[in-house]
């Protein structure tokens, strides 16, 4: 039998990278998955259909992880759908790459609600249904820009921040209950995504500096996230809690800028 037979599985984001890539990862361990977007329905759709093709049931479901009503939205209809959960990967991120003093008030809120503020609240919503189910984990994806400097990365560097130490708060208030709180830290990550920034990737030379410059030699990919992930979902992660894992190759260990 897989490791996740029957569970019930939120991937938040899943439509595309590195969410997608969990979401199929967690099915194919038996999980039945809510595969969550908030703009292109396409590829959520496709997310699913793979995930149909594997055996398991999936829940597509459209929200906003920055808009509290959104939040709540989604959670009514997995408690309707599955009646209870099993695993919360808080996945979706968003912000706005300017400078210091280019941001502004809007933009800030926006990558803060989304980034950091879902994962609390989202929380809140998904303990009582993993209380149901005996327990449960909940894994949120970082950035090493939430203590390293990065170029024009300070909304989003701060609300990783801010959202591993959630990780720590939810991963001590959250253990008694049975429920094992982490976050998983990818260095640079080849994703469809990243492919889009030619005129930066030409301009700096960014993948090609940290693919040569990381000790593993490779960028990360989301197969690799994925395989942390399904780890700290795992009964053998049990006593991993409040933890950010860094899974960069190397790379953070070398004194060195990214530019």
């Amino acid at each position: 039998m897989s490791q996740f037979q029957d569970k019930i599985a939120l991937v938040t984001g899943s439509g595309r990278g590195i969410g997608r890539e969990i979401a199929l990862r967690l099915a194919g361990e038996g999980a039945h998955v809510i595969v969550n977007f908030f703009r292109n329905r396409k590829p959520a759709g496709e997310t699913a259909a793979a995930i149909r093709s594997l055996g398991r049931q999936a829940l597509v479901v459209k929200a906003n992880m920055g808009d509290l009503d959104d939040l709540t939205r989604m959670y009514d209809q997995i408690k309707a759908t599955f009646g209870g959960l099993d695993m919360l990967i808080h996945n979706a991120a968003s912000g706005f790459n300017r400078p210091v003093m280019a941001q502004k008030p809007r933009g800030w809120e926006w990558t803060m609600n989304i980034n950091a503020r879902s994962l609390l609240f989202g929380a809140q919503q998904a303990v009582p249904l993993m209380e149901q189910r005996g327990g449960g984990a909940i894994v949120a994806i970082s950035s090493l820009g939430s203590v390293r400097v990065l170029p024009d990365y300070v909304a989003v560097g701060a609300s990783k921040a801010a959202l591993e130490s959630l990780v720590r708060y939810l991963g001590v208030e959250l253990a008694p209950k049975r429920i094992i709180v982490n976050a998983v830290s990818p260095g640079v990550v080849m994703t469809d995504a990243l492919t889009h920034f030619d005129s930066f990737r030409q301009e700096n030379k960014l993948i090609e500096k940290v693919a040569s410059s990381t000790p593993n030699g490779r960028l990360c990919t989301p197969a690799d996230v994925a395989d942390v992930v399904t780890f700290l979902c795992s009964p053998a992660a049990q006593m991993i809690c409040g933890q950010t894992i860094i899974m960069d190759g190397g790379y953070s260990l070398l004194a060195q800028s990214p530019t």
